[in-house]
């Protein structure tokens, strides 16, 4: 169809069916269009060759079927479609809404952020109107209060003073953008959790809420209103399905039921029931979280009182941690308050899809019709077949899993959202899958049976039996959506994004005894012993190589040289010779050597002086 139909053809088609049906007093949403366009030209009973280009008459005819099937209002197939659009187009899991919630938030706080965080007060008064800035950004990122009551607006500059009075807007000033916007948010949670405190303790939380307690009432009353209608949509299924069966046993009553439509009603209310099995386990996750933020707020309340309770002065850095602690809590609880809002106004908005099953069945003559006919509950029939189970030995190319063998069983991605791959080919008809008799693995897709003899059915040929499903969904363009088939039908989806892709199909992991063992080294050692890690060293070889291209390599050969021997000479380097000429030498003369006697007197008058020399000769030396 894409290679024929351009995109222009189509948008045209989609344009004239929805000024059809406008024109018929009909607003019929381009989404809605868009899909029954294509879910026209995909029923084979409509007689549209997709592999050849469509006329204008084709066109004509595409339109009035659409138009017709769009205008249709007693068909339970076009209020499931609709109802499978509305839910796709307006559902949210819990991290997207929070996503959005705080995203939408931000851009409603920046013009505030940006005129504190932008402003250059240089004088005492505009310094005092940032800070009035400051306060009405806590009040507003705080959402506990209206900034036009004026005790709300008291009590949160009493609380702002406490950990930032006005004096202090110069040094905010100074700071950069980043860190101006950090501070804002960290005084918002710090006011939030003064005004907590106060509130507990008596002397303040004006205007603030009990949201503990309103959780605590809200979330099981929604909870039981979603179980309520999932428990008619319940009875209904049965209801239906023990119709369609007794259809199939007996010709007259074939006959009898056969205008009512019973399998668009069942896929009607399977559908419906889905969706609300969606909102009520968002309903349980929101119990259990607010369950375990109730424990803990009351632990950080009781710890915060022994800390700052009858005392004069208390560390910052005991009790600011414990506001911050209170605050982040505090806006959890909004959030959960906000999914409740949003599962209230989801369960409320599908039932309207809901109010075509008592026009098309009114309670007496449903009952009426169900006169003889044994209804049994999924539950009923799944503890018929549990005593039975596929013998692996009977099928040789097949896979099977069972609990024992195979782990997170429990949490296999089962197509056909769990009904029986055999009967909605064969019957039509959506019947719980037992899990219990085995689930068939073929090509990585799992598949669950509502019987051992479907199981045995099914697995001789099961491709034959997967396009039986895929024409059944041709023919019911819902089951595309109720059988979770996109993944064959990517192109007829109703909506633009796939909501759960970033949810895998899991593996099952048989249970077996292995061992493996890896070799080391397998391969030899591939070292580039030219690579070269620096770059510079790179260039200089590049330098080098573009030098060489400007060389010339020159060589000349003589005659006389030609085809004659290499002659080589030797030659004795002269020896190191040194002479000396000067001598060093050198002399000495005797020492004398006198002695005189007689100088000092003796007994004698007369002084008598004997002069000795003993000095020796020179020759004697």
């Amino acid at each position: 169809m894409s290679c024929d139909l351009t995109e222009s053809v189509i948008r045209g088609i989609i344009r004239k069916v929805g000024q059809e049906c406008a024109a018929q007093g009909h607003t019929v949403p381009e989404t809605l269009a868009a899909f029954m366009v294509k879910a026209v030209v995909l029923d084979p009973r409509n007689d549209f060759n997709v592999d050849q280009i469509l006329a204008e008459k084709d066109v004509q005819n595409l339109v009035q079927f659409c138009v017709a099937r769009l205008l249709d209002t007693t068909n339970p197939s076009l209020t499931t479609i609709k109802m499978q659009v509305y839910f796709d187009m307006n559902y949210a899991n819990r991290a997207e809404l929070l996503s959005e919630q705080r995203r939408v938030m931000e851009e409603r706080l920046a013009p505030v952020v940006r005129d504190i965080t932008e402003s250059r007060p240089r004088v005492q008064e505009e310094m005092e109107n940032v800070y009035r800035k400051v306060i009405n950004y806590v009040l507003l990122s705080s959402g506990l209060g209206s900034p036009t009551d004026i005790e709300v607006v008291r009590e949160v500059t009493a609380a702002l003073q406490s950990v930032f009075s006005w004096t202090e807007m110069i040094t905010f000033i100074s700071l950069s953008k980043k860190n101006k916007e950090r501070q804002l948010k960290n005084l918002a949670m710090l006011v939030t959790g003064i005004r907590l405190y106060n509130k507990e303790c008596g002397k303040g939380g004006h205007s603030i809420d009990d949201l503990p307690a309103i959780l605590n009432e809200a979330i099981p009353s929604a909870a039981q209103t979603v179980d309520e209608g999932l428990n008619n949509c319940h009875t209904l299924a049965h209801q239906y399905t023990a119709l369609l069966e007794s259809m199939q046993e007996d010709q007259h009553r074939c006959t009898q039921l056969s205008t009512f439509k019973l399998k668009e009603a069942l896929f009607s209310v399977r559908q419906h029931e889905a969706f609300l099995c969606i909102l009520l386990s968002d309903a349980i996750t929101s119990a259990q979280e607010v369950g375990k933020m109730n424990v803990q707020f009351a632990a950080t309340m009781e710890q915060l009182k022994n800390t700052a309770q009858n005392k004069v002065s208390v560390d910052t850095k005991e009790v600011f941690p414990l506001f911050v602690a209170l605050s982040n809590l505090w806006t959890s609880f909004q959030d959960e308050m906000l999914l409740l809002r949003f599962l209230t106004n989801m369960s409320n908005d599908l039932q309207q899809f809901w109010e075509i099953q008592s026009q098309l069945f009114p309670e007496e003559k449903l009952k009426s019709l169900l006169e003889g006919v044994t209804v049994k509950s999924d539950e009923e029939r799944i503890r018929e077949t549990m005593g039975t189970r596929v013998n692996v030995a009977d099928f040789r190319n097949q896979e099977w899993l069972f609990p024992e063998t195979t782990d997170n069983f429990d949490q296999l991605l089962i197509q056909y959202h769990g009904f029986c791959a055999h009967a909605i080919g064969v019957k039509g008809l959506t019947l719980p899958g037992n899990p219990a008799i085995g689930i068939l693995k073929h090509k990585e897709r799992c598949y669950v049976f509502s019987s051992k003899e479907a199981a045995y059915i099914f697995a001789q040929d099961p491709d034959k039996f997967i396009q039986l499903n895929v024409e059944k969904a041709k023919e019911h363009v819902e089951l595309i959506q109720l059988l979770n088939l996109h993944h064959q039908f990517e192109y007829l989806s109703p909506y633009t994004q796939v909501r759960n892709a970033t949810k895998c199909l899991m593996k099952p992991s048989t249970k077996c005894d292995s061992s493996t063992q890896t070799d080391t080294h397998i391969l030899p050692p591939t070292i580039v012993t030219s690579y070269e890690w620096n770059e510079w060293e790179l260039r200089r070889k590049a330098i080098k190589l573009a030098n060489l291209r400007r060389k010339l390599t020159r060589a000349m050969q003589t005659e006389l040289s030609h085809m004659r021997r290499e002659n080589s000479t030797q030659v004795y380097l002269p020896k190191d010779v040194s002479t000396q000429t000067k001598q060093d030498n050198s002399s000495n003369v005797t020492r004398p050597q006198i002695f005189l006697q007689g100088l000092r007197g003796g007994s004698f008058p007369a002084t008598h002086m004997v002069k000795v020399d003993l000095t020796r000769a020179v020759d004697k030396t």
